[in-house]
């Protein structure tokens, strides 16, 4: 189903929100890439730590980047408003260097081949944000912290089967980000009123961008 069918539902209930038909659109897209996901019984020792040293890849270098360019490219200040919270708690909280030291931990720090099996799609994500298309930019944000929050006892797990003990990184994600997602779908909202713009499958590109690097890094060169 479309976002465009889902829309005269939306319309039809006075309690959805201008959003639901995107965040309906978004849950589906995290139960598909979780049910993607590998077992971690069948995978190798070096297979769990290259899981975890491409999320780091993508991750590390990427995340406060690309939020940047969401507070860059939005026009409403309550927008403005949220994104900052978000972006001063990752700088000030150093989430990368959380990151950092879980992936050390965890005996699965990037190497040249981690970042190559991701670069094509990092490299389509990067085209994309470089675009400053507010409301497109806030909805990728909103879906990868969705999937972040989720995935983070997937990755735990992964990084305990390498003898981590590390888990301050998806301690404070699992909780964090579940507050994140709300606030930049109120960001969202504040958004599409300012502008005057209609939920439509043309918002949801960045979304496409980002399954397809999500898979890249659960799966590798075999996710593309």
């Amino acid at each position: 189903m479309t976002i465009e069918d889902r829309q005269p539902y939306a319309v039809m209930t006075s309690t959805l929100s201008r959003t639901a038909p995107i965040q309906e659109h978004i849950d589906g897209t995290i139960q598909e890439l979780f049910a993607s996901l590998p077992n971690p019984d069948r995978l190798s020792t070096a297979e769990q730590g290259a899981i975890i040293a491409r999320y780091t890849a993508v991750l590390e270098g990427n995340f406060i980047y690309w939020m940047t360019a969401a507070y860059l490219s939005v026009a409403s200040t309550e927008a403005h408003a949220i994104i900052r919270n978000n972006l001063l708690e990752e700088v000030r909280d150093n989430h990368p260097g959380m990151l950092r030291r879980f992936a050390m931990a965890a005996r699965a720090i990037p190497t040249d081949r981690d970042a190559l099996a991701v670069s094509r799609d990092l490299h389509g994500v990067r085209e994309f944000v470089g675009r400053l298309s507010g409301a497109r930019i806030v909805i990728m944000m909103a879906f990868f912290e969705g999937f972040i929050q989720r995935f983070m006892p997937y990755l735990e797990d992964l990084a305990r089967r390498q003898g981590s003990s590390e888990t301050q990184y998806t301690d404070v994600h699992g909780i964090c980000d579940v507050a994140h997602t709300q606030e930049l779908f109120h960001a969202l909202e504040a958004e599409l009123a300012l502008i005057g713009v209609p939920p439509t499958a043309a918002l949801l590109e960045g979304v496409g961008l980002l399954t397809a690097l999500l898979q890249s890094i659960v799966h590798g060169e075999e996710g593309r």
